[in-house]
């Protein structure tokens, strides 16, 4: 069909999502972009946040990456993700532990690698953290 795109979505550890879809909403570096199919190739890097993907006939999944890489083509949509974690599986407990500890780790940093590598896990968090109440509001 003309009207779908084939959606990948691979981790380091995984593939996923693997499945066609009418559409893909993902956070590119400049804002969100929206990818339907017959767009024009493109490759980007993403920023942390959620892909949301409409598969044909389903209801809207949401997976967490952590950054990464898209690549478009008019028919097949790829995200390399640096983590990818699907919306259902996030942990909301676990996230919330992990930015209070980062946000100590922040207080503490010394020089400007280590504040900038703090701060750079402290986006991907918060990033994780919008996801899990994003679905939340769903159910």
């Amino acid at each position: 069909m003309a009207n779908t795109l084939h959606v990948d979505v691979v981790s380091a550890e995984q593939s996923v999502y693997s499945g066609e879809a009418e559409f893909v909403v993902l956070p590119g570096e400049g804002g969100e972009l929206g990818i339907y199919p017959q767009h024009t190739p493109l490759i980007t890097r993403i920023k942390p946040g959620s892909v949301r993907i409409k598969p044909v006939g389903g209801d809207e999944e949401l997976i967490f990456v952590a950054g990464g890489i898209l690549e478009v083509q008019p028919k097949v949509v790829t995200v390399l993700a640096d983590t990818a974690i699907r919306g259902h599986d996030l942990d909301e407990a676990k996230a919330t532990e992990a930015l209070k500890r980062a946000e100590e780790a922040r207080a503490k940093a010394q020089d400007k690698q280590e504040i900038a590598s703090v701060e750079a896990e402290l986006a991907t968090l918060a990033a994780q953290l919008a996801v899990i109440r994003k679905l939340r509001q769903k159910r």
